[in-house]
């Protein structure tokens, strides 16, 4: 039988969870206010640094990075599960943020993804001490920087290397309540600069024009026979480059976007990808820069942290989904360190200035967060989460 939360625990824990919901909607609005564009998350990680500070967390560490590392006293030291929720969004430096929220949606530019899901992480030590529970590990709780975009999931990377000790990882988003994400989609991307002789568009015709030649390579990418399962994908994702419309294009650059849930997959594609970019064009040159990487992976579906994770949903009578996307989960899973990453209500535009999380399943999406970390530091003490 797959352990879940129950009795006076999982009755205390809901308790808790609906007491602290309106705090953690509120915190999750201070947090929204807060810009942190991926690569600038320094305002963002010192709020969440004083606010651990006055949650009493037992340990405070913030690295070079701006991640925030605040540590929860468990029963036993080692292993130690990690709560990771990241603290950047897609939102660049001067975007208005102004948070607000009726009686059934909270609304606001990254709301949901994430600052919902580092206001539940913030209060997991006093909701625990509410609920007069001890983890039976300690936990590790982070805000890190870098998972969207371009980030490559860095602060991820840097909080696993700095913690060895690390036997478990639920990372949190806001949006998707109900999904379990233990399948790590690995990803590559490009900065790809065609260059050529450039030109007046009359006197020179005749001259290689880059934006001519970077179409012919894309159509040829386009070409690329991509298989269904594992799903694998290739995107062109931004196209620039000319100086005018009567002048010759010496120059065109586009953003190529490869992903796979299998890295043999994924690397066989890139393979592929590689022969297109390097074939010798007349007077065209094609410069590739490798800008990003995402491991690819899987926590398998019936791994006990999986279970457990979808036990819980369906004890709330919520059908858990199955779900592959590219989260921070990636580098533990991508590590063979069990993890998953989960959501803590439904929501809306994601990724938009007019994104919304809903209220009222909130507090179902904490006890989620509570009754899955209570129950995989106990797993993990007792060298069941293998």
């Amino acid at each position: 039988m797959t352990p879940v939360v129950h009795g006076d625990i999982g009755a205390a824990l809901y308790r808790v969870a609906e007491q602290f919901t309106p705090r953690i909607l509120d915190l999750a609005e201070e947090l929204t206010a807060v810009p942190a564009p991926t690569g600038a998350e320094t305002l963002r990680s010192e709020f969440v640094r004083d606010r651990m500070a006055a949650l009493s967390f037992d340990a405070i560490d913030v690295d070079g990075m701006s991640n925030v590392v605040g540590r929860v006293q468990g029963l036993s030291e080692s292993p130690r599960l990690l709560i990771a929720a990241h603290l950047d969004t897609v939102f660049p430096l001067g975007t208005v943020l102004n948070p607000s929220h009726d009686a059934h949606r909270s609304y606001g530019p990254g709301i949901g993804d994430n600052c919902l899901g580092i206001a539940a992480a913030l209060m997991i030590p006093a909701m625990l001490e509410e609920a007069n529970i001890r983890p039976d590990v300690d936990l590790l709780i982070t805000g890190n920087v870098g998972e969207e975009g371009l980030g490559n999931l860095r602060g991820m990377i840097a909080v696993m290397d700095a913690h060895p000790e690390i036997g478990a990882v639920i990372a949190i988003e806001g949006h998707n309540l109900g999904r379990v994400t233990h399948i790590a989609v690995g990803s590559m991307r490009y900065r790809v600069t065609v260059s050529g002789p450039g030109g007046h568009s009359w006197g020179d015709y005749g001259n290689q024009n880059a934006i001519h030649a970077a179409s012919h390579i894309i159509a040829e990418l386009d070409e690329i026979d991509l298989p269904a399962q594992p799903k694998t994908t290739l995107s062109v994702g931004t196209i620039e480059g000319g100086i005018s419309v009567n002048t010759i294009a010496p120059t065109c650059t586009f953003l190529l976007d490869l992903r796979s849930v299998d890295a043999d997959a994924l690397a066989r594609v890139n393979a592929t990808v590689e022969r297109v970019l390097s074939r010798k064009r007349r007077d065209i040159s094609v410069h590739r820069e490798l800008i990003g990487v995402r491991p690819a992976g899987r926590v398998a579906p019936d791994s006990r942290i999986t279970r457990i994770a979808g036990a819980i949903l369906e004890s709330m009578g919520i059908t858990p989904t199955g779900d592959a996307s590219s989260t921070d989960a990636n580098i533990p899973i991508s590590r063979g360190i069990p993890a998953v990453c989960i959501g803590l209500t439904t929501g809306g535009n994601v990724h938009n200035v007019d994104e919304y999380i809903d209220r009222k399943p909130v507090a179902r999406g904490i006890y989620q967060l509570l009754g899955l970390t209570v129950s995989v530091a106990e797993e993990l003490r007792f060298g069941r989460l293998t």
